[in-house]
């Protein structure tokens, strides 16, 4: 039985998120069938993060084990053939047969992208939030030093999530303007890399840090939710469509 390590990229906008649901398509149940189409198994899949619905990867990693004695080298081209344009696989590795792509991350980096123009560009309402208000970049970046680091985010997880505990570790929480392009606006990008997030923890931060560039939540509201686990002094939850994951890390 081989083990098999897929890098995985997608457009979450058509899709339920990774897992199946009753009330939609997943991106779990394209790449199965994708894979079963090539193996002709339907082994089990395992993934580095539950993307939710509407949310992209650019990182995403997934393993399945298989008696297939197909070349590693050839899973990308044989399942891209099957999968659905705005799923693809970018990578293929064969690994130990102990190798869980969720239990064995080690960290995890996200972004989320606003589109803080005056009007919504077109070419980002898939992959955008937008923002017509100007945000003040330096508050929020000085409310994401208050969140980095090892702290309680209760406060910043929805509820339905099966976490033991609500301890997280914050290795980086960014707040970049990239350089002006051609298009009227401005383009802002949180990244947030962490040891492991909670349920809608990424879009909370990032939620809380648009309020906070805004003038509507204060850098104290941001310490005492923290303090205390009270989602109600933590920002809204913003909308799927800005978040990715970005890339998963693994001990070699």
């Amino acid at each position: 039985m081989r083990n098999i390590k897929l890098l995985l990229q997608y457009d979450g906008t058509d899709y339920v998120g990774w897992a199946p649901q009753p009330n939609g398509v997943s991106i779990a149940q394209r790449l199965l069938e994708a894979i079963r189409a090539t193996t002709g198994e339907t082994p089990r899949l395992y993934a580095a993060g539950r993307t939710d619905a509407g949310v992209h990867a650019r990182g995403q990693v997934v393993n399945f084990h298989t008696e297939s004695r197909i070349p590693v080298d050839r899973f990308p081209y044989a399942l891209n053939s099957r999968l659905p344009p705005d799923i693809q696989v970018v990578g293929a590795w064969e690994v130990p047969p102990e190798f869980h792509a969720q239990f064995h991350a080690r960290r995890k980096l996200y972004s989320y992208t606003i589109d803080n123009s005056p009007f919504p560009s077109p070419l980002l309402r898939r992959y955008a939030a937008w923002e017509p208000q100007p945000l003040d970049v330096e508050a929020m970046r000085a409310a994401a030093r208050i969140l980095e680091g090892r702290h309680d985010f209760a406060a910043f997880r929805s509820t339905g999530g099966s976490a033991r505990t609500t301890v997280r570790t914050l290795f980086r929480l960014e707040v970049l303007e990239p350089p002006p392009g051609p298009a009227v606006g401005r383009l802002l990008r949180i990244e947030a890399e962490g040891d492991g997030f909670l349920y809608n923890m990424v879009r909370i931060l990032a939620g809380t840090l648009m309020e906070v560039g805004l003038g509507k939540r204060t850098l104290d509201q941001v310490r005492e939710a923290l303090a205390t686990g009270r989602r109600e002094l933590a920002g809204k939850t913003a909308p799927a469509r800005g978040l990715c994951l970005e890339r998963v890390w693994y001990d070699e």
